[in-house]
């Protein structure tokens, strides 16, 4: 992405907030992810609702749950994508479950994501050694297919990981599910070095990242923080209130200080 090019050459690391697509609805998305751009986000994962996230911890199933109760589709998605490009060139990376893209057709989403303006695609169960023609097409298609590396991955499947991926490496800091921590992993400098020995692909870290504090010392050693269930949070509680958008990009902005204070 070209986002992470010109951090890189100005020497900042990058803030990536995960929100979860129609919660509450589209337009409240359309309008937090324009908010977040201002507020110094560099880039945006949409969270497609499905019925089964499995790799989420409770904040963030809640929000799937939500956004399938608001009439929330992988279509409606990409619509508001769309929409959203009319006036935000952030950069846009869905987070979602193959089975969605699966039902869709894989071949169509993948187009039909490039048309609406989608820069990469984090499918949280299709790992590279199953992708088959995947990475064809999203290359074809000019999205960036991003993959995951855990703490337990082994160095052989790090360097393959690597290989096949493009954009950013998404490093999980913890084993288990999705959601708000008291500290950051220890191991994150560690394995961030194991990593860049097979890439030079920037290197996303998440999960558990709650607060501007655990932002700034994870970016010591990221390139870029990815924070969603301390946002995600802030959008549930503050549901119904005028003022859920400026409150929540608040938060975010602080985030974005405290990466780059």
């Amino acid at each position: 992405m070209q986002r992470f090019g010109r951090l890189r050459e100005e020497g900042r690391k990058g803030l990536i907030v995960y929100i979860g697509a129609g919660d509450p609805n589209l337009d409240t998305t359309r309008r937090l992810a324009l908010a977040f751009d201002a507020a110094g986000v560099d880039a945006i994962e949409l969270g497609v609702p499905f019925s089964d996230p499995l790799a989420d911890g409770l904040v963030n199933q809640l929000a799937a749950q939500r956004g399938l109760e608001s009439g929330t589709t992988p279509g409606g998605v990409l619509a508001t994508v769309k929409a959203l490009r009319q006036g935000s060139h952030v950069p846009v990376v869905l987070y979602i479950y193959y089975n969605l893209i699966h039902r869709y057709g894989q071949e169509r989403f993948i187009r039909d994501a490039a048309e609406a303006g989608v820069d990469g695609l984090l499918v949280l169960d299709l790992p590279p050694e199953e992708a088959g023609g995947y990475g064809h097409q999203m290359r074809a298609a000019g999205l960036c297919a991003i993959y995951l590396i855990a703490p337990t991955t082994p160095e052989e499947r790090v360097a393959g990981i690597a290989k096949e991926a493009s954009g950013f490496i998404y490093y999980v800091s913890r084993e288990g599910v999705t959601g708000m921590q008291a500290t950051v992993a220890e191991t994150i400098g560690d394995m961030t070095a194991r990593i860049r020995r097979h890439t030079t692909l920037p290197i996303a870290v998440g999960f558990g990242i709650s607060n501007p504090e655990q932002a700034k010392a994870v970016a010591r050693h990221a390139d870029a923080v990815v924070v969603g269930s301390a946002v995600v949070d802030r959008i549930a509680r503050g549901a119904g209130r005028s003022d859920l958008v400026e409150s929540v990009a608040l938060f975010v902005r602080t985030l974005a200080e405290g990466i780059r204070g």
